[in-house]
């Protein structure tokens, strides 16, 4: 079938069967963000914070994570409300006074966020995003902001491998039905898209998302019918661009069948592709062009399928499998290789001083910041971690984009730029860094002497037990 696209909606209150365009449910929460943010407001703990969210190591298959899910969590942050219900049901778990429920009752978000463009290649310590708000607001949207962020960090971050391997031909998401629940099939195919992927089989996130939508077909449907060559027909009928599957019995018994076809229906031939979903993919490829090539079908396009990852994909071009594009699922669709970060949202300062964590292998660096990217003749050299009113050699990369609770322009950024961003920025990094083998030694970071200063205040106050200390930015 010919790929579909519909125009990306615009975020719409309500259910959702897919989880996208509905506001979030305030319970969508950690109990302990509920009952801290009640422990603040009965001390009087109300000064302005920072939290920081960050990961801290790169799994040993990534050379890079790319920012993605920025504008989920935006979403949420505008969106958050506590509704009657919500209330009713804190209210019968019990532990929370009639004051912090009605406090909850009028709660938004009125804070400001800085943070790194979907679509920015980061590494280990840089923020993702900072939020500062006052201490109850920002403690509260710790929950939802990280599984946004993460979720979809994680899946670009994997896709974008997967892109890489096939090498400018086109990537197909085939993974929703094996993904870990529908939320996640969804925003999944919004960041294979920033990654680079192409189209998606899922309907519901691609209209939502205005990605381009395809599918052809399924081994039962051949199964279904008395003989293979029927299948074939019957479904050209009704689609005659579609792209046939051809492995079900024998592959390259199928391919003939294809061409038997192209020779009955002539010049009414439109079929676009046969899809190889099993075997020796490469050698069935080159054998399946062989026949079709020899038959005049030089315009049948090769899709292949079947478990493939980015390293499987890479081996298949390195050896010069004639495959135009390929369908993608679980593989990518649950990041198997590495589906989750050492992620961390943490206070990093409160009433205008310098927080931080002295827990081994726990670093936290204190108060707000900014990460300058160097670069030299279009490519990237390393990065500077430094204290937000620094100035370094190199381009800043968080930008602010939320001011009281509301986006502005920054925060804005559609879905097609971010895949532009993405594109980009990783082709500005080093070639061993868009490789898929380990990068070695491993992309520069460096702390500025400015924030190694802060930091060393603050820990030294910390450990004397005296004010934290350690005015930022």
């Amino acid at each position: 079938m010919p790929e579909r696209r519909a125009p990306p909606r615009s975020a719409e209150p309500g259910p959702s069967p897919v989880g996208t365009g509905a506001a979030i449910s305030a319970l969508s929460i950690d109990l302990y963000q509920l009952t801290m943010a009640q422990a603040y407001l009965r001390e009087g703990l109300l000064e302005p914070a920072v939290f920081s969210l960050h990961y801290r190591t790169l799994p040993p298959t990534r050379n890079y994570v790319l920012a993605c899910g920025l504008d989920d969590a935006l979403s949420y942050l505008e969106s958050l409300r506590f509704t009657a219900a919500d209330l009713d049901v804190l209210a019968r778990l019990g532990g929370f006074s009639d004051v912090f429920l009605r406090w909850l009752e009028t709660f938004r978000f009125r804070g400001s966020v800085w943070a790194m463009p979907e679509g920015t290649p980061t590494f280990p310590d840089e923020p993702l995003l900072e939020i500062e708000a006052s201490l109850p607001e920002a403690q509260l949207v710790e929950t939802v902001v990280m599984n946004q962020v993460h979720l979809q960090s994680v899946l670009a971050s994997k896709a974008a491998r997967v892109v890489a391997a096939a090498a400018g031909r086109s990537v197909i998401d085939f993974g929703m039905r094996r993904m870990h629940g529908l939320d996640a099939a969804a925003k999944g195919v919004r960041a294979f898209y920033v990654a680079g992927v192409d189209a998606t089989s899922n309907v519901a996130a691609g209209e939502r998302y205005g990605v381009p939508v395809t599918g052809t077909m399924a081994h039962s449907y051949v199964q279904a019918h008395d003989d293979e060559a029927s299948a074939f027909r019957e479904l050209a009928a009704l689609y005659p661009d579609t792209v046939l599957l051809v492995d079900t019995y024998d592959t390259l018994e199928g391919v003939r069948k294809v061409i038997e076809l192209a020779r009955s229906l002539g010049a009414d031939f439109r079929v676009r592709g046969v899809r190889l979903d099993s075997g020796d993919l490469g050698d069935l490829a080159r054998r399946s062009r062989d026949l079709l090539d020899a038959a005049g079908l030089k315009q049948v396009r090769i899709v292949a399928s079947g478990g493939l990852d980015e390293n499987e994909i890479a081996s298949l071009i390195a050896e010069g499998a004639p495959i135009d594009s390929f369908g993608v699922g679980t593989t990518m669709g649950a990041a198997s290789d590495a589906p989750t970060l050492d992620m961390a949202y943490k206070l990093t300062a409160y009433a205008g001083r310098g927080r931080l964590k002295l827990s081994p292998g726990k670093r936290v660096l204190p108060g707000r910041k900014q990460v300058f990217r160097r670069e030299r003749g279009g490519a990237a050299e390393g990065d500077v971690l430094a204290r937000a009113g620094e100035t370094q050699e190199g381009r800043p990369l968080l930008a602010q984009v939320m001011t009281g609770g509301e986006r502005i322009a920054a925060g804005r950024i559609s879905l097609d730029e971010a895949r532009e961003r993405a594109r980009d920025e990783i082709a500005h990094l080093p070639a061993r860094f868009r490789g898929l083998a380990p990068a070695r030694p491993g992309y520069p970071v460096t702390i500025s002497d400015g924030l190694l200063a802060l930091e060393a205040e603050v820990a030294r106050n910390a450990t004397e037990g005296q004010n934290p200390g350690g005015e930022y930015p």
